[in-house]
């Protein structure tokens, strides 16, 4: 009598149950056996690190001592750069757009003004900053801030022309306000407006430069709270720019032109240039230009001064790029950029501003880039950036990350990649320098490869928290580009980005590498360490169309098959290989590439390069797949991929069908409908919908008016194959001579088909149409294939013999499916013999389009697929041979026990998961994963050895559930799907690591791994690292003596409580940071944060302690000299009278 076991798996949101029977006597007491290491406890989630260029920059700050760069932007994100590899992401919470940035400098602190009306205080003293104060205004709209060097106050211009003061130690406002009504003269009858500049005079920390819009800019005296003097011009001030002696200030204005004050003659400006105007030979005023946004101006000790300035050029240069003016002495450099610029900042040697400013390096913020500009170099290169900045060079379109690779792969990719680095860069160390590593222990190689619109791949060295590009990849490089709009409209079937990337498949060990494209074209590529000089383009010619019908196909010899497809051979062992008939070439717009009606048909949507490509060391191209177009109708998208290297096989699939290709002996051995994969007598099986009668399939009877040419094309197999030798002479072959059918029906066979995608399908919901006429009919009966998987299993449900290798295929109606392969034995056989394909039938149903599969042997562990371990293809013969020894990987050895399950199949949908015993394909477990929404995106991922499926749904929700019991172990509510392109990109990988595109431009890191965040703060790196403040500029002994130099100010005298009272309460509400200092010892956690504060404080406290034995070691040596001299003196008149003296 048979035994059932009952199991239940609880979900510990929607607390759906679902039970599971074991057919087999042996099989439960076989699955109870299974041990699962992975619990609860051992996930979380939480973020790591962001990189990529900070998405909408809008401000910028830099603390010259602590090499530290800040920069804000539109959604209210903080990010900070050090040296390569130290980086740091913080948010506001109020999301508002931070429009000024002040470093505390040398203090570990940073000030941010937001549109919002809102300052905060960062820490940044912790690896995580948090805000340790914040300070929000009611009555008045911020504009700008300014803090001087080693002050605790701060300035605050507003939109109503009234200056602020701030304690940033207590974030409390003074009393002392500086109004604009008495900043103005009494005489002015309109407002000023908005301050647009603050100031103090280097020289003079108790004078106050203020800039209103308007163009007025007042001189005000801190002590006398009264101007001093005030400038006015008629046009509108964008920035000011003081001379470090104090003497001199320079203001840019909205016309282009720069105005230079002398701050005793208020009169009238003593200098007016235009430094992009015309200028008129009667001694006219010079055209106007356009609005010179900001000026910096830095003295140098040795030399002549530099004045750098953005904007300003004339209005007659339409269409020019945005610039940069770099004018020293006599010269004038105008730099022209990439993207229009947010904001520049000039690098100076010193921190004190009344001292010589030594400009080295101007660090120029674009929209869409970051730029560091050396000025001690001739011709002002750049510098070459350490960060990751070029994720967005063009648009990211698919994204996969790969975590505990192979060691020998990041040094590979980075020697054939750092050939393609540009020259030209500054011979200088990255001037933004500062933080530390972190020290985490965890260190395995990672990497991430990213597909872009333009057709390119990327390969980044993800290691270690830290993000460097290692090699880009240009698949665009193996088509033609259209110059014309006629030749692009030809049969292009998307107006823009034709190249791009839509989806791709990576086997590390083998370095082999397959890419679709949204053109619907695959491309195979081999890793090389030599350059090819002359290689032409392998390319084959699909076509993907299939239906039933009751005409039998035709061979490639125009004769007719046999109706019982039982004639075929089921292996190719036991039939003859392929038969070929060479056809001449056929150039576009003849017979062969229109239909009857005129439609285009057989034509691809790109054009194959046909001139000899050169190789670089790298990926090198193996195969072009192109799908051509069928009867009018454009191939559909490539939905799903793999690639199998030991195998020697790619098999890809979309809406019309499934295709497997032989990338070794360059022929399509497989290409059929979703619904021929079925059996006949499954109650699962789909019928398709009635082909279209107004069309003439492909393959049926030849029509006369086609002409002799089209006769000859459209009465050959319909799943011929177009095959381009090097030469590109076209090849016919029956493909399908090799693959056994079922004999209970007679069906014909197309490489293409009439129906169209579904709309309600995941892929094609996350993708662009590609045709127009889409009945609705066609959308309910679409159903496309959606995931594959190379495995090796037993493809019948007895389970004599070994493992075979098989692919498993899932479609977007939840169905899998199983086709087994039979390849031939030995290398020499491989290349010669074809490769048996037979369609085993339905293995399991589920809910929802199906997104991962996977083999797990008998003890719980992932069964990973076959796979030739990587020789150089291009290297001599005796290297090959002996890598190829090592040709392919041993499979999982059968179990030992005959008549039981040996391995489990672990099946994921949009809805549920299943876990079915292999081979009898009973089910096992199974668990509902989300009523009310879908999953996006499921992996089957490796961690801490144990296995789970980590699943993202739509609704936000992040679940892992254990394997093989399926058990949930973690659902977090982490983000909605607010983006398509998160969708797009998120992506899962073993260890518990993730990542997606959290903007255009930037990629966001996460995990779901506890001991990940155990260490997160150990791992991530230091942005503050104690640096001694450098000393000040000396005054000189005549500055000193008759007062010269610069003179301090007690600004707590001014600005105190007792000194200025205490500001209005309704004018701004103090509101106390979740990171101040009690918070922060409570969020730091663990033995090295614990350590790293003790060592720094013992580091400040031998500092001080150095610094205070070297001050006693002075005094005592400036004792003993006094002692010296008062005893020579009194030697020397000791024994005189006083009238000797």
């Amino acid at each position: 009598m048979k035994k059932f076991n009952i199991r239940k798996v609880l979900d510990g949101l929607t607390a759906v149950s679902s039970s599971s029977s074991a057919s087999q006597t042996g099989a439960g007491k076989e699955n109870d056996a299974v041990p699962e290491s992975l619990q609860s406890e051992h996930f979380q989630l939480c973020k790591t690190v962001r990189h990529g260029f900070p998405h909408q920059p809008c401000s910028m700050a830099f603390d010259p001592v602590q090499k530290i760069l800040a920069v804000g932007t539109l959604t209210g994100a903080l990010r900070l750069f050090g040296r390569a590899g130290v980086e740091c992401y913080c948010q506001h919470e109020s999301g508002a757009s931070v429009i000024q940035l002040q470093f505390l400098i040398n203090e570990g602190a940073l000030v941010s003004a937001l549109a919002d009306d809102s300052i905060h205080l960062w820490n940044l003293r912790q690896k995580i900053p948090a805000i340790l104060h914040s300070l929000k205004f009611n009555r008045e709209r911020i504009t700008y801030c300014h803090l001087p060097f080693q002050s605790k106050w701060l300035y605050i211009g507003t939109e109503r022309g009234n200056i602020h003061i701030v304690n940033v130690e207590s974030f409390t406002l003074s009393g002392y306000v500086i109004m604009w009504n008495k900043a103005i003269e009494l005489s002015t009858k309109t407002h000023p407006g908005p301050v647009v500049h603050i100031s103090d005079n280097p020289m003079d920390e108790g004078k106050l430069l203020i800039g209103f819009e308007c163009g007025v800019v007042v001189l005000w005296d801190l002590k006398s709270k009264k101007a001093d003097c005030r400038y006015n011009y008629d046009e509108a001030i964008h920035s000011v720019a003081w001379h470090h002696e104090g003497k001199q200030f320079l203001c840019s204005h909205s016309d282009g032109t720069l105005t230079t004050w002398n701050i005793r003659t208020p009169a009238k400006p003593t200098q007016i240039i235009t430094p992009h105007g015309k200028q008129p030979k009667d001694g006219k005023k010079p055209e106007p230009c356009k609005p010179i946004l900001k000026v910096e101006y830095k003295t140098t000790r040795a030399g002549d001064p530099f004045m750098v300035l953005s904007g300003g050029l004339s209005y007659d240069t339409v269409g020019r790029r945005a610039c940069l003016t770099v004018m020293h002495g006599k010269s004038t450099a105008v730099l022209e950029m990439d993207f229009p610029i947010v904001d520049f900042l000039t690098l100076c040697e010193t921190p004190y501003p009344n001292d010589f400013q030594e400009p080295y390096a101007v660090v120029v913020l674009l929209e869409r880039d970051l730029v560091v500009i050396d000025l001690g170099q001739i011709g002002y290169p750049i510098f070459e950036s350490p960060y990751p900045l070029s994720i967005h060079e063009s648009p990211v379109t698919c994204c996969e990350y790969f975590a505990d690779c192979p060691a020998e792969l990041i040094p590979a990719l980075y020697s054939v990649g750092s050939r393609q680095k540009r020259q030209g860069y500054s011979k200088k160390d990255w001037p933004i320098s500062g933080g530390n590593w972190g020290q985490g222990t965890e260190s395995y190689p990672e990497i991430i490869i990213t597909g872009h619109a333009d057709g390119s791949i990327k390969f980044w060295d993800a290691s270690a928290l830290m993000l460097q590009v290692l090699y880009k990849l240009k698949t665009a490089k193996v088509f033609e580009r259209a110059r014309g709009k006629e030749e692009k409209a030809n049969a292009d079937i998307v107006d823009e980005d034709p190249f791009a990337i839509q989806t791709l498949c990576w086997c590390p060990e083998s370095r082999m590498l397959c890419v679709a494209g949204v053109s619907a074209h695959v491309i195979v590529y081999r890793f090389s360490k030599q350059e090819v000089a002359t290689a032409n383009v392998q390319l084959l010619e699909v076509r993907m169309q299939c239906e039933l019908s009751d005409v039998d196909s035709p061979d490639a010899t125009g004769e007719q098959t046999p109706t019982q497809a039982s004639s075929l051979p089921s292996s190719p062992q036991d039939g003859e290989p392929p038969a070929t008939a060479s056809t001449q070439p056929s150039a576009g717009g003849n017979g062969s590439n229109s239909s009857a009606d005129g439609h285009r048909d057989n034509i691809p949507c790109l054009q194959v390069r046909s001139s000899p490509l050169k190789q670089s060391p790298g990926y090198q191209v193996e195969l072009v797949v192109q799908l051509v177009w069928v009867s009018g109708e454009p191939p559909q998208q490539i939905t799903s991929l793999a690639i199998n290297s030991s195998y020697g096989l790619v098999v890809f699939g979309n809406s019309n069908g499934l295709a497997v290709v032989d990338y070794l002996q360059k022929t399509l051995l497989l290409n059929l409908g979703t619904s021929e994969l079925y059996s006949p007598s499954e109650p699962n099986q789909r019928q398709p919908c009635s082909p279209r009668k107004a069309r003439q399939p492909s393959g049926a009877l030849c029509d006369s008016n086609d002409g002799p040419n089209a006769a000859e094309e459209r009465c050959k197999s319909p799943n011929s194959v177009k095959y381009k030798s090097r030469r590109f002479s076209k090849t016919v072959a029956n493909d399908f001579g090799t693959v056994s059918v079922t004999p209970r029906m007679s069906r014909k066979i197309s490489s293409s088909n009439d129906q169209k995608p579904n709309p309600d399908s995941k892929d094609v919901l996350f993708s662009r149409s590609r045709s127009s006429s889409m009945t609705s009919v066609d959308r309910e009966s679409r159903e496309a294939v959606c995931a594959l998987c190379f495995c090796e299993t037993f493809p019948k449900k007895s389970s004599e013999g070994a493992p075979s290798p098989c692919v498993l295929v899932g479609t977007t109606q939840g169905s899998v499916m199983l086709v087994a392969l039979s390849l031939p034995h030995g290398d020499d056989h491989r290349l010669m013999q074809p490769v048996g394909i037979s369609s085993c039938g339905t293995v399991a149903r589920l809910k929802g389009g199906i997104l991962t599969m996977a083999l797990l042997d008998a003890a719980g562990a992932v069964l990973p697929a076959s796979y030739e371990p990587w020789y150089d293809p291009n290297a001599s013969d005796e290297e090959q041979e002996k890598e190829k020894s090592r040709w392919r990987r041993p499979a999982s050895p059968p179990s030992s026990q005959e008549g039981h399950d040996s391995q489990f199949a672990v099946l994921c949908s949009e809805k549920q998961a299943k876990v079915l015993a292999m081979p009898s394909q009973t089910r096992v477990y199974k668990h509902s994963i989300t009523e009310s929404s879908f999953v996006l995106r499921a992996d089957v991922v490796q961690m801490g050895g144990g296995n789970c499926i980590a699943c993202l749904c739509a609704n936000g929700h992040i679940m892992t559930l254990s394997l093989p019991s399926l058990r949930p172990l973690l659902d977090v509510n982490y983000l909605p799907l607010t983006d398509m392109r998160i969708a797009r990109t998120f992506c899962f990988s073993n260890l518990g690591q993730a990542l997606y595109l959290t903007s255009p431009t930037e990629v966001q890191r996460i995990t779901y791994s506890q001991e990940t965040c155990d260490n997160l703060q150990e791992m991530l790196s230091e942005l503050f690292t104690p640096v001694e403040t450098p000393e000040a500029p000396n005054k000189g002994f005549f500055k000193g003596l008759f007062g010269g130099g610069a003179q301090s100010l007690d600004r707590e005298d001014l600005f105190g409580e007792t000194a200025s009272g205490k500001a209005s309460r309704s004018l701004a509400q103090h509101i106390p940071g979740p990171g101040n200092m009690e918070g922060m010892k409570g969020a730091a956690s663990g033995v090295v944060g614990d350590l790293a504060r003790a060592r720094v404080a013992l580091d400040e406290r031998g500092q001080k302690l150095g610094e205070l034995e070297e001050r006693t070691a002075a005094m005592m040596a400036s004792a003993d000299s006094f002692s010296k001299h008062a005893h020579d003196m009194m030697l020397k008149y000791k024994d005189k009278k006083w009238y000797q003296l």
